[in-house]
């Protein structure tokens, strides 16, 4: 069976389970053993001289692991192969968590704040309505690229051993990829290489957003805000759901009880942002998803 014929079977398994919950309470998920292995090697490393070279080490040890382990896995068979690539894609678990923001919102302003609280890392205790609603679609936007589009990406281009690589070295970024005075040198190594890793996902799920709505004769204004973004990559699928669902997004947030001032992304457009406009972009994830999912059988279909 070829690898965009998997890569379909992975999809479509993904989006009618998503995350069992009676599965993973009883079994560590996947991501949460790439976690323990890089909080492992941050315990391990993270000290003394010379962080940024072992932070490299650490990476390079991470990017190994994944081609080891990814090829052992696939001589499994197809089954485990899909099995795997369905449990590492996020499209439905994404959409869940997004759509809880709104349906908590519909409840009250702290119920939004406790379900966009699990999907952010910016303060959630004073947030506004439009606050959650707009984090939570930025959050849906980013991840869509970092947990679909990617993952889906590097199956394709080297099958499973490129999809544990990419997620082991996602993961490193999110938890030591900061700059900081803990993680600035042992984990720039990381966090540049899933800068690297998420180059063209991050650009291709823009471009497919800015297709699904019509939008692109508006790239060259997608382009511009997303060059604004503090992150070279995800700026460019939240430019582009910010054109595609006519809203602002980014703008300035608290972090650490600190406030930054980030650039508005689409500025001039809606900033009163509520649940139906979370709905709106729940349902353009799916719109792309399935973008996604036929690009993918028409190269099963070519190989």
């Amino acid at each position: 069976m070829s690898t965009p014929a998997l890569l379909v079977l992975a999809l479509i398994l993904d989006a009618a389970l998503g995350e069992p919950k009676w599965l993973w309470s009883r079994l560590p998920h996947p991501a949460v053993l790439m976690g323990k292995v890089v909080k492992f090697l941050d315990q391990s490393l993270n000290s003394g001289e010379n962080r940024r070279l072992k932070g490299g080490l650490a990476a390079l040890g991470l990017v190994a692991l994944g081609l080891v382990l990814g090829a052992v896995l696939a001589l499994l068979g197809p089954v485990i192969e899909i099995i795997i690539a369905a449990i590492l894609i996020a499209q439905r678990s994404l959409v869940d968590h997004v759509g809880a923001v709104a349906s908590g919102l519909r409840k009250s302003l702290p119920a939004g704040r406790s379900a966009v609280a699990m999907i952010v890392s910016r303060d959630t205790a004073t947030m506004t309505g439009p606050q959650a609603a707009r984090s939570a679609i930025e959050s849906g936007a980013e991840n869509f690229s970092d947990g679909v589009i990617a993952p889906a990406f590097w199956f394709l281009i080297g099958g499973l051993p490129g999809l544990l690589v990419y997620k082991m070295v996602n993961t490193a970024d999110s938890m030591i990829g900061y700059r900081n005075a803990q993680y600035e040198e042992f984990g720039k190594a990381a966090a540049r290489l899933d800068d690297l890793l998420n180059l063209i996902p991050a650009r291709l799920t823009g471009l497919m957003i800015a297709l699904s709505s019509g939008q692109v004769k508006q790239w060259h204004a997608i382009v511009r805000d997303a060059r604004q973004h503090r992150s070279p990559n995800a700026g460019w699928p939240e430019a582009a759901m910010a054109r595609a669902l006519d809203l602002a997004l980014a703008g300035p947030r608290s972090y650490d009880g600190k406030m930054r001032d980030f650039a508005w992304v689409n500025a001039t457009a809606q900033k009163g942002i509520g649940a139906h406009d979370i709905d709106a972009c729940t349902t353009k994830l799916w719109q792309v998803w399935g973008i996604a999912l036929a690009m993918t059988v028409a190269l099963a279909l070519i190989f």
